[in-house]
This record gives C-alpha cells, structure tokens and sequence, in this order.
C-alpha cells in the first residue's frame, strides 16, 4: 500500500514535471536571448556614456551597473515566464533576508562596496593620477565596486579597500601637475653664502622647465650650520603629468647643473669628512 502511494506520488510530480518542461525550455531561451539583448544594451551604454563622460572611472562603474541590473531583470522574467513567479518572490525575499544576515558576516565588503558607489560619484583622483594612500604609492589603474587598483613605480599591482580610500588621507600628485621638488647643498664655511645662493638660482631660473611666475618661482634658503659645511636649501616648481618620470629627471637635472656651476665659479663642497684620534693608554 505504502509503496503503491510512493509510485504514485513519483508519477505525479514526473508528469507534473513533463507539463513543466516547455515552459522551463521557454524560461531558458528567454533568459539566454535577455542576457544576449542584456550585453547589446551593454555596449550601447558604454557608447553613450563614452561619448557623454570624460570621467573614464564613472564610465565603468555606471556600465557594470547597468549591466548588473539588466541581468537580474531578465532572470526575473525567466523565472515568471516558466510560470515560477513564487520561486521569484521566493528569491526576492530571500536575497532582502540574507542581506541583512550577511551584512552583519560580511560588514567590511559592503562596506567596501558602498564607499565604491560614493567614490563613483566623488573621489580625489583619475585614471593615471599619482597619488599616495596610507602608505602605499602609486598610479590609478582602475576603480572597482570593492577596490581602487594602483600600479607602484616598482611594478607592483596594488588593490586598496575602496573604504580604506574613504577613510585615508589621499595626496593627489598629479591633480594640476605642479610639484615642489626641492634638495640640499652643502658649501665650505669659507665660502659667501650670498653668491653661491645667487648662483643657484641663476641656475634655477635658467633651467627650460623650472617654473618662474610669481607663484611658483625658485627660492633658496640657509637651512642650517652642520660639521662641515654651510647647508643651503633649494626649492623650485616644475609642471609635470609624470610625476615619477618628468619631475624627478627635472630635479635630477637641476642637481646636476647646480654642482657644475658652484664648482666652475670657485664654491667648494667639501666632503663629510670625520676626524678619528688614537690616544694611547
């Protein structure tokens, strides 16, 4: 008897599942044909907001949303097509449980995830800006949902919590591309302090790429009296979009010429030269 019922009880849901299966078929070929229609609309936003965005960071985040919601239309429509409208409530009010369940497990990633749609619409920085976070210090490669990608000038790829940009100070190199590039010189106490700093900054201001308007033009300083010599500070501006590159090769430069120049007008630069006396016991 109790076997009569389970044989019974397998046929029905077997011909329950037959009468399913077109249905099923049809719910497949929509969702198969949506998410083909899905990518099409894709590559039509990503073409419209091309054209629309200079900002190539909210150009990616807007398309993978759009992309995202597309997706999830269709599945729902395949599911209510097969005539499973309940299993789509069903997944509904799962996905609005669960998210509060795993919003407790998993606090840090939406965490992440909201300050990468807050960074998507305000943030200190572009596609290949020089900046430094916390301590890491790189360029832009891209912004994700969950993290900002940076290239170190050593070759690492680096992937940065988009909550750690949020709640870290940011220093943007390249956000107008001009820096103060700046280094030391050390001359004999013998030597006048008022000519070599008038020697360094004719070297400064002779210098093609060495800013020189009201705001941004050279300077020197006496830093400060060491052992053995008199240290002189310098410090100058230079417009740069690479800051590893352009920027540093300039200051390199600009070290160069200023060692040529106080050496060829008779300004020693003595070594750092320590005295050692043997006292016998």
């Amino acid at each position: 008897m109790e076997t009569g019922k389970l044989i019974q009880s397998f046929q029905d849901s077997w011909n329950s599942f037959v009468e399913q299966i077109p249905s099923i078929l049809a719910a497949i070929l929509v969702i198969a044909l949506g998410i083909f229609i899905a990518n099409k609309l894709t590559d039509l936003s990503r073409k419209f907001i091309a054209g629309k965005s200079t900002d190539p960071l909210m150009s990616n985040f807007l398309i993978k949303a759009i992309k995202t919601v597309f997706v999830i239309i269709v599945i729902m429509f395949g599911l209510k097509v097969a005539g499973l409208d309940g299993i789509a409530t069903g997944v509904l009010t799962a996905a609005g449980a669960s998210a509060v369940i795993l919003g407790f497990a998993f606090k840090d990633i939406g965490e992440n995830f909201i300050s990468g749609i807050i960074l998507s619409f305000n943030r200190p920085f572009n596609i290949n800006d020089t900046v430094s976070i916390g301590d890491i210090f790189g360029r832009v490669k891209s912004m994700e949902f969950r993290y900002t990608k940076l290239k170190t000038f050593d070759g690492k790829d680096v992937y940065i919590p988009n909550s750690d940009v949020i709640k870290k100070p940011v220093f943007n190199f390249t956000e107008d591309g001009y820096f103060r590039m700046d280094f030391m010189v050390g001359i004999a106490y013998e030597n006048d302090i008022d000519q070599a700093k008038k020697i360094i900054l004719n070297t400064m201001n002779s210098h093609p790429l060495s800013l020189k308007d009201e705001d941004r033009e050279p300077f020197v300083m006496t830093d400060e009296l060491s052992v053995n010599s008199v240290n002189i500070k310098v410090f100058f501006w230079v417009a740069a979009e690479d800051y590893r590159r352009d920027a540093l090769m300039i200051r390199s430069e600009m070290i160069d010429q200023v060692k040529i120049n106080l050496l060829a007008n008779g300004i020693s630069m003595p070594a750092n030269i320590q005295e050692l006396k043997w006292y016998k016991e």
